[in-house]
């Protein structure tokens, strides 16, 4: 790369692009603006140079702040601004734009390839733009470069001492539909975060310090080998322990392989949390990658998962990005790596990786880079959102061929992700995954075996309620899950005092604590009795004699089994019962999984938790989806119409694994939130409080927000901040009172 050099002539102090207050009245000298663009320009091709795109990056840093070269500009900073310190900001009110004169600047100068990078230069503040769009024409980039075609007000000095790179073709041919805005999306997050750091360095160096320094990918594995080799000398001689060293064997071995898709497919309590961890540390340190980075679907089980991680690496060695993790619980080092990820292991949800990957907005996008030569780890791989698979498989496929990515996918339930026929067509999977049991998984699946499954002998007949308590009344330790929470209440008004309930009407705090009793009970021996809806299966580490479940998808069967006799330290099987239940799950994608299974489950009644019945059980499940882009992101990121007109912002505001317009947060009156509430009232929102109160908070349809809206039971307490006027409306054992919907409400405790 080449920079422009110290001696080029320029008057490094006559243009500036920030300043700083040090308090008292007193400022720092200005940040030089050609300092800015060089350093910015540095940062952000050694960041692409990891996907073979350094120059291109370079050339969006060098031309990023172009704008602020104008008279007008450096106006307003010196003068009007009164140095204000975000005064180099855009998208607030009385902001002076700059970004777009940058990407004018770049359509001149590479009549072809500037249109690549202006999207991410033009939205290095507000945002990747649409080119064109109906929706609001001011904000598209068309409109944007129409609008400021002339050069004139730029700093001609400036132009002729930028030394701007050649701009190669890429390593490879884009020829998925999502492979160009994918590219110009992790240019821009290369770009974002250069900014970002280049910027933070001049304004407050002290933050800029505490960054890095984190431990080696190589420390962790030796600290992984430590903790594993005391912890298998302290195990019991235990078939399950075997078995489970006998995975992390499995797991090791496979990390010498290349880069790729793996699956580990090994039963509940086959100890893939830690086995996972095995594959993932010696396979990025063989295969020289940057990081670890490890997908949990549920926020219930993200804090438990993460204390295993925390107990093997040491708490300063494990990154959490998720709504759920309050600034208190963390050290400014980690929540600094939280920004970009700049760390060697990183633990967050589906929602959060995901959205990021499709978001339009910098501040997501910024930690999009650090995704390149990673290990990524897909814990409950089944529980992918269906309805928007294609743009999710086309999106991790590409990571794969042209990031340097190797995706892990682990899970008891493993889908059918492989390329295939569907109803939709070909189904968008990939070409090929590496078991890393090979053929021993139907093996394994059976030694490991811990439970019997009994289905009904009629699979169409129903029990009531008043049946089902009854028998679940019959055992001092059972666990019953059912598919709906209104469900879920029925049938736990029907059972003895000192029964739990668990459901997503419960905020987090609520839920984990119920849990933690839940657990201790267990351990103790003590009765326990819960009636859960689906929340409980994804990982939650429960261990239950006997446990119920309303008839499902078999994946569900399967997680829920994984409740029972986990531990194995039973003399005989655990005992899982299946039953129809007065109601179906409701309609949509479990109502599908429900049909599904009861279409096939009759051939295999002996054991239906093998490993080919899931196979069989997704295959034929996604014959029955509609769309598996059922929002059209994939057009809408296409960039096969005329000028690459590709819409990153309305794709951004289409894909959302929660859809918020049909839902509505709610804060609820439990534990510490009153104290919180009115801290809120009082002093606004602020992202630390905003974080503490995640906890709290529960998310409701729309329907069910306007009875409570109605009846004065909710208030906005701050601009589209809702919490309950009181604590009448959330019972200590049911959480938040509503008027049940049948909607598939627990798919949205995912954050």
């Amino acid at each position: 790369m080449s920079f422009v050099g110290g001696d080029s002539g320029i008057n490094k102090e006559r243009l500036i692009a920030h300043v700083h207050q040090k308090g008292d009245g007193l400022w720092d000298s200005p940040h030089p603006l050609i300092e800015h663009l060089v350093g910015t320009g540095r940062l952000a091709g050694t960041f692409a140079d990891k996907f073979g795109s350094g120059p291109w990056a370079e050339a969006m840093g060098l031309l990023h702040d172009l704008g602020k070269s104008r008279a007008e500009w450096q106006n307003y900073l010196r003068t009007k601004s009164g140095f204000e310190p975000e005064a180099h900001l855009e998208g607030k009110n009385g902001k002076i734009p700059h970004a777009i004169y940058g990407a004018v600047y770049a359509e001149q100068k590479y009549p072809f390839e500037g249109r690549l990078i202006s999207y991410g230069i033009a939205g290095h503040h507000t945002g990747l733009p649409d080119w064109s769009t109906s929706l609001s024409a001011a904000s598209s980039l068309k409109y944007q470069l129409e609008k400021s075609l002339t050069i004139d007000g730029l700093d001609k000095d400036l132009l002729h001492s930028l030394d701007l790179p050649e701009l190669p073709r890429p390593g490879w041919a884009f020829d998925n539909k999502l492979d160009l805005s994918l590219w110009i999306r992790m240019l821009f997050s290369s770009l974002v975060d250069a900014d970002f750091l280049d910027t933070e360095s001049y304004m407050d160096s002290l933050k800029s310090e505490i960054r890095g320094g984190s431990a080696s990918l190589e420390a962790l594995l030796v600290k992984y080998n430590n903790y594993m080799e005391e912890f298998e000398a302290g195990a019991k001689d235990r078939a399950v322990n075997r078995i489970r060293k006998c995975v992390r064997q499995r797991c090791a071995e496979a990390a010498n392989m290349p880069r790729g898709v793996f699956s580990l497919t090994v039963p509940t309590g086959g100890g893939k949390t830690l086995s996972s961890l095995a594959f993932a540390l010696n396979h990025a340190e063989i295969n020289k990658m940057d990081r670890v980075i490890y997908v949990i679907p549920f926020t219930s089980i993200i804090e438990q998962n993460a204390g295993v991680f925390r107990r093997v690496l040491g708490d300063d060695n494990v990154i959490e990005h998720h709504s759920n993790i309050s600034e208190e619980d963390t050290t400014p080092k980690a929540r600094l790596a939280t920004e970009n990820w700049d760390a060697p292991f990183v633990i967050t949800t589906s929602v959060q990786f995901f959205e990021s990957l499709f978001s339009h907005k910098s501040s997501k996008c910024r930690k999009l880079h650090n995704i390149v030569n990673s290990v990524v780890i897909f814990d409950e791989a089944q529980l992918l959102p269906i309805q928007l698979l294609g743009p999710i498989m086309a999106t991790l496929k590409l990571l794969v061929e042209h990031y340097g990515v190797t995706i892990l996918l682990s899970t008891a339930t493993q889908p059918a992700l492989v390329e295939h026929e569907s109803t939709n067509g070909l189904f968008p999977g990939f070409k090929g995954i590496t078991e890393i049991m090979g053929g021993e998984v139907s093996e394994i699946f059976e030694k490991i075996r811990r439970v019997d499954v009994s289905l009904p002998d009629d699979l169409h007949s129903k029990k009531t309620w008043e049946e089902i308590s009854y028998e679940l009344k019959l055992h001092e330790q059972v666990l019953c899950i059912v598919s709906d929470r209104k469900s879920c209440r029925e049938l736990y008004r029907l059972m003895p005092e000192g029964t739990y309930h668990l459901s997503a009407l419960m905020c987090g705090e609520h839920r984990s604590r119920k849990i933690a009793e839940i657990k201790d009970r267990l351990r103790e021996g003590e009765r326990v009795r819960v009636i859960s809806t689906q929340l409980i299966e994804a990982g939650v580490d429960v261990d239950f004699p006997v446990v119920y479940r309303a008839m499902s998808g078999l994946d569900s069967i399967a997680q829920a089994a994984g409740r029972c006799n986990r531990e194995g330290l039973m003399n005989e099987a655990g005992k899982v019962v299946v039953f129809n239940g007065p109601r179906h799950p409701p309609a949509g994608i479990l109502r599908k999984a429900e049909s599904t299974t009861l279409e096939f489950v009759s051939d295999i009644k002996e054991n239906p938790l093998v490993p080919e019945a899931f196979n069989r059980f997704f295959s034929e499940l996604y014959w029955k989806v509609n769309s598996f882009d059922d929002r059209g992101i994939m057009n809408l990121l296409s960039p096969d119409r005329p000028e690459f007109g590709i819409s990153f912002r309305t794709a951004s505001n289409m894909f959302h694994i929660i859809d918020d317009s049909v839902q509505k947060t709610v804060i609820v009156r439990y534990g510490e939130s009153d104290d919180l509430v009115e801290e809120l009232k009082m002093n606004g929102a602020d992202r630390k409080l905003i974080r503490r109160l995640q906890r709290y908070t529960v998310n409701i349809y729309n329907p069910e927000f306007e009875k409570l809206l109605a009846k004065g039971s909710v208030e906005e307490v701050q601009p589209g901040i809702f919490a309950l006027t009181s604590s009448f409306d959330y019972d200590e054992n049911l959480g938040l009172m509503v008027e049940e919907v049948l909607y598939d409400v627990e798919r949205y405790i995912l954050q």
